[in-house]
């Protein structure tokens, strides 16, 4: 997984770049219409229901577009929320907290869907052993805003990234020639470049899973759309010699029956690629 490090650089780049997409060369509206010294407060006004997500991003934004303005939280990340809750109020400049307006609604909106999907799986897995994770089916440029969001809701991430870990998926298994050979040469090629990743593979069958037990330094084997017999199969093949995950074209419906199969984790790439937006404003109080 990547270090801490390395997620709050990916924060900075976000703000960075969404700033300098969405401002460019200046809010006009705002600089045609409230003067230089004028100064406001506005509320994060709740208007659906679910679990808060990107109070602590918001922070953040608040931070890079005007360091004066000043937050008051009322709710934190990870809370439930209601319509007219409200989750802080940020007062300061006016142009400054128009300027970030956007950028805090969008991020905080999607985050707060995702958090409160990622919840719904976790509590439908209470109980059980296994844990829900994300996968790399993520929007494009806000992948660590929206890991975050999933982490808010109680679920736990997968790798990051190409970089962090390795994962042997079909595709690999079938180029490099079949599961021995990929996991072989894998193996080979992290101790030549002095890399130390843990190794996932992927198996299509119980055959696969046979041979992938065959071999050493496998540290998960992913259990890819397998029928909840087969899934059970596979576990008690397994039988704690490395961890398991289900995947594939798991929902909230199945989650429950595939952990009940053992398995220690449940990824889902719907926790990130089919969410629907938390209604949210930021209103100006008067």
């Amino acid at each position: 997984m990547i270090s801490k490090e390395q997620f709050e650089k990916e924060i900075e780049i976000i703000i960075k770049n969404a700033i300098r997409e969405d401002v460019g060369d200046g809010d006009h509206s705002s600089l045609a219409c409230i003067p230089e010294t004028a100064t406001g407060k506005a509320k994060l006004l709740v208007k659906d229901e679910g679990v808060l997500a990107g109070v602590d991003f918001a922070k953040r934004v608040f931070e890079e577009v005007d360091p004066s303005l000043r937050m008051e939280v009322l709710l934190e990340d990870g809370s439930k929320i209601i319509p007219k809750d409200i989750a802080f109020y940020v007062e300061g400049s006016s142009r400054s907290i128009l300027k970030a307006e956007r950028l805090v609604l969008n991020a905080m909106q999607r985050m707060s869907a995702i958090a409160t999907k990622t919840k719904t799986f976790v509590d439908k897995l209470e109980g059980t052993n296994a844990r829900i994770l994300d996968t790399r089916k993520t929007t494009p440029g806000i992948r660590a805003l929206e890991k975050w969001a999933v982490k808010i809701g109680g679920g736990e991430n997968h790798r990051f990234a190409l970089y962090d870990m390795i994962m042997l998926k079909d595709n690999h298994i079938d180029f490099a020639g079949g599961v021995k050979t990929a996991i072989k040469k894998t193996q080979d090629y992290l101790q030549d470049n002095h890399l130390d990743l843990k190794i996932i593979v992927e198996a299509r069958n119980l055959r696969e899973i046979r041979e992938i037990l065959e071999m050493e330094g496998v540290h998960r084997i992913l259990i890819d759309n397998f029928s909840y017999e087969d899934t059970k199969k596979a576990v008690q093949l397994i039988d704690g010699k490395c961890q398991t995950e289900s995947s594939g074209g798991i929902t909230l419906d199945t989650a429950r029956k595939y952990a009940e199969c053992g398995v220690d984790f449940i990824s889902s790439g719907a926790l990130t690629h089919s969410v629907h937006n938390l209604d949210l404003s930021l209103k100006a109080v008067h």
